[in-house]
């Protein structure tokens, strides 16, 4: 009996990666058939490219500062962007700029995604009073706005950019939470984990290599979206001057920054407001595409 169902076990598991083989080659369909598919991919792409190659792609250093105060964008010139307020180069600045914007989305997601996908699995598979004590924390956290969370954390450990990744990690670990486990909670009572109980694996085994693979698509696709508004978080943090150092160049913070000169020099706002739109919009298309190759319904993400 015990071969049988080790047997099952094993046959689960191939069909497991058969399934993700299967979900990646779906996914590579849906982005050769989905315009928007295509336009989220390069756009994220593009950003990323930005961010990591910035010291190499830079004319000037972000930080120097010039006599030449509030020249306007021009194509031919020195600063094609045009400089600021310090005459800084907007140019340079909105690159060093994604660069925060990339490691703060990515920062406090994966913060939040570790700790709430934890959390969610063990309320998941354990049940009892172990579910109801990690959910009812959770609930208290959904109950408040990720922005009053991500205000008081910084207000409680200062600005800074690990402060920043904690504090909106910390304000989407609830998100995660209750996404996995809705689908531990789908896959519980399936062949397999009883299958995988009673050739005596351990509660981590089951956990980690039989349950949470089988809950990993909604994640994913949770994950991109949440990158999306981690920087959406990031610069409404920095705009209200509670982000990184002020001084850092951050597109919340240029954004900031600018809105005094609106009708002076309007580019130092306007310029970063529209990459933060085009970028985030670039990352939700992407998602929707993972969204429909994983086949992952929007009531999931609720």
């Amino acid at each position: 009996m015990s071969t049988s169902l080790s047997d099952i076990v094993k046959t689960d598991r191939a069909r497991i990666f058969g399934i993700r083989t299967d979900l990646i080659e779906q996914f590579v369909d849906t982005l050769q058939q989905d315009l928007k598919a295509k336009v989220g991919l390069v756009i994220v792409s593009v950003f990323i490219l930005a961010a990591i190659f910035a010291p190499e792609l830079t004319p000037y250093d972000p930080m120097a500062q010039e006599y030449g105060v509030f020249q306007p964008p021009t194509l031919s010139g020195a600063h094609p962007l045009g400089t600021d307020s310090y005459g800084r180069d907007i140019l340079s600045r909105v690159m060093y700029g994604a660069r925060i914007s990339l490691a703060v989305g990515l920062g406090a997601v994966l913060f939040g995604g570790f700790f709430g996908v934890l959390i969610g699995l063990l309320s998941g598979y354990y049940g009892g009073w172990i579910d109801d004590v990690l959910m009812r924390a959770v609930d208290v956290m959904w109950a408040f706005p990720w922005l009053l969370i991500a205000i008081m954390l910084v207000a409680i450990f200062g600005q800074g950019f690990w402060n920043v990744i904690f504090a909106v990690g910390f304000a989407y670990i609830d998100d995660f939470a209750r996404i996995t486990r809705g689908e531990v909670l789908s896959v519980r009572e399936e062949e397999y984990i009883l299958a995988a109980e009673n050739v005596g694996l351990s509660d981590f085994e089951i956990i980690f290599e039989e349950t949470f693979p089988n809950t990993v698509a909604p994640i994913i696709v949770q994950f991109t979206v949440l990158v999306a508004r981690a920087m959406l978080a990031e610069s409404t943090l920095s705009f209200l001057g509670l982000g990184v150092k002020p001084t850092t160049p951050t597109w919340g913070a240029m954004l900031g920054q600018g809105r005094t000169f609106l009708t002076q020099a309007p580019w130092i706002s306007i310029i970063p407001g529209i990459l933060i739109m085009i970028t985030v919009l670039g990352i939700n298309l992407f998602g929707d595409a993972l969204r429909d190759a994983f086949d992952v319904k929007e009531g999931d993400e609720a």
